[in-house]
C-alpha cells in the first residue's frame, strides 16, 4: 500500500485530504506543521507528500529546502491558499513535483498523487537499475596489479584530467572508464561510449559531431553526435587506435578549443565533456607508423592507466568466478551453481588469452552445460 504524508496547520485540510486518500486506498500519516513532518519523513519512507506553503515556525519552502539538502525528498506536492506565478516555479525549482492552488479541486488531487506515485515508482526503478548497472561494472579483484589499479581510479576520478586506458582484449578497459566515470563528479550527468572500430570511417566523424540535414546523401534529418550527447558528462572512446586521421584532427580541436562543428554545419558549438579513451593498440608505435597524431595522444594521455590481463592477476579468478556465478544466475532466475576446489584450480591453471571476457563465457557455459556441482572433468571438457 502506497503512504502518502499531508503536513498542513489546518485540521480541516489535514482531514479532507485524508479521508480522499484513504477512499482511494492509500494509507495516509498527517502532521500539522513543517518540523513534525520533516520528522515522519526523515523515520518513514512516504511515496508521496502533500505541504501547505502557509504554516507557523516553518513553512512549506523551508520544509522543501530542508528536504532537498538531506536527499530524502519523495516526489512534493505543494498547496497554497495564496497562490501566484512567482510561487509555484520557486516550489518547482527547489524540487516540488507539483503546485495546487486553494480551494483543492478533487480531480485535481488525485491526478497529481497518480502522477507522483507513477515518479516515485520510475525513480525506485532507476535505482535499481543503476544497482545492477554498477554490479555489472564492478572491478572484482583483490590482486597487487588490481588493488594498484582500482587506488588510481580512485585518484584520478574525481578530477577532469583525461584519462587513456590501455591493455589488451578482455581485461575489463570499459569497466575502468565506467568506475573513473561514477567516482567522479559528473556521476548524474550522461556517460556516452563510442566504440571507434565498430564504425566505418566515412560516418565516424558524424557519429561522433553530428550532422545537419542535407550533409550527405542519407543525411535526412539533423542529428546531434556523441559530444553533444556526452555534454556535461564522460564520453568514453574504446578503440581510440582505430579512429581515422581526419576524425583524430577533429577530437583534437574538440579537446584544445572545447568547440565542435556539425558535418555539414559552419556553426561551433560549445561542449563541456571529460574523454576517457581506450587502446589495445601500443599507440606510440601507431604515431611511427603515421596511423595516430602525436599531438592527440598528448592530449588524451594526462593520465595513463595499464589495465592487467588475467594471467597476472590469476589469484582473483575464485572471486571472479563467484562475481560471474551470481551475476549469471540473476539473469537466468537460477541459484549459483557450486565449484568444486579442483574446478577453481582447474580455472586458475588456464592460459586466458582471452582474459576476463574468455574466463566469463566459460563460467557461462559451465553453468549451462554442468549438473548442480562443476567439477575439474567439467572445466576440461568444456573449456
Amino acid at each position: 500500500m502506497k503512504k502518502i504524508l499531508v503536513i498542513d496547520d489546518e485540521r480541516s485540510i489535514r482531514n479532507s485530504l485524508k479521508d480522499i486518500l484513504e477512499f482511494e486506498g492509500y494509507a495516509v500519516e498527517v502532521a500539522e506543521d513543517g518540523m513534525k513532518g520533516i520528522h515522519c519523513i526523515q523515520n518513514t519512507a512516504f511515496d508521496a507528500v502533500f505541504c501547505d506553503i502557509k504554516m507557523p515556525q516553518m513553512d512549506g519552502i523551508e520544509v522543501l529546502e530542508k528536504l532537498a539538502a538531506l536527499d530524502i525528498m519523495p516526489p512534493v506536492i505543494m498547496i497554497s491558499g495564496h497562490g501566484d506565478i512567482e510561487t509555484a516555479v520557486n516550489c518547482i525549482q527547489i524540487g516540488a513535483f507539483d503546485y495546487i492552488a486553494k480551494p483543492l479541486d478533487l480531480n485535481r488531487i488525485l491526478i497529481a498523487v497518480k502522477n507522483a506515485l507513477d515518479k516515485s515508482i520510475i525513480v525506485a526503478e532507476n535505482k535499481t537499475l543503476k544497482k545492477k548497472l554498477s554490479q555489472k561494472y564492478d572491478m572484482v579483484g583483490e590482486s597487487n596489479p588490481i588493488l594498484e589499479l582500482k587506488e588510481m581510479v580512485a585518484k584520478v576520478a574525481p578530477t577532469e584530467a583525461r584519462v587513456l586506458i590501455i591493455g589488451a582484449n578482455g581485461t575489463g578497459k570499459e569497466l575502468v572508464a565506467h568506475a573513473l566515470h561514477e567516482q567522479g563528479n559528473r556521476s548524474n550527468q550522461p556517460f556516452i561510449e563510442v566504440n571507434c572500430a565498430a564504425i566505418p570511417s566515412e560516418l565516424i566523424e558524424s557519429e561522433l559531431f553530428g550532422h545537419e540535414k542535407g550533409a550527405f546523401t542519407s543525411a535526412i534529418k539533423q542529428k546531434k553526435g556523441q559530444f553533444e550527447l556526452a555534454d556535461n558528462g564522460t564520453i568514453f572512446l574504446d578503440e581510440i587506435g582505430d579512429m581515422s586521421l581526419s576524425a583524430q584532427a577533429k577530437v583534437l580541436r574538440a579537446l584544445q578549443e572545447h568547440k565542435i562543428t556539425r558535418v555539414g554545419g559552419e556553426k561551433e558549438i560549445t561542449i563541456n565533456v571529460r574523454v576517457i579513451a581506450a587502446t589495445n593498440k601500443d599507440l606510440k608505435k601507431e604515431i611511427q607508423l603515421g596511423n595516430f597524431r602525436e599531438d592527440l595522444y598528448h592530449r588524451l594521455c594526462i593520465i595513463l592507466l595499464k589495465v592487467p590481463s588475467l594471467n597476472d592477476r590469476k589469484g582473483d579468478i575464485p572471486l571472479l568466478i563467484n562475481h560471474f556465478n551470481e551475476l549469471i544466475g540473476k539473469d537466468y532466475g537460477t541459484s549459483p551453481k557450486l565449484f568444486t576446489p579442483e574446478a577453481i584450480i582447474a580455472l586458475q591453471n588456464y592460459d586466458w588469452t582471452g582474459n576476463i571476457r574468455q574466463l566469463r563465457n566459460v563460467v557461462e557455459r559451465l553453468i549451462i552445460l554442468s549438473g548442480a556441482t562443476i567439477e575439474a572433468t567439467d572445466v576440461e571438457k568444456y573449456t
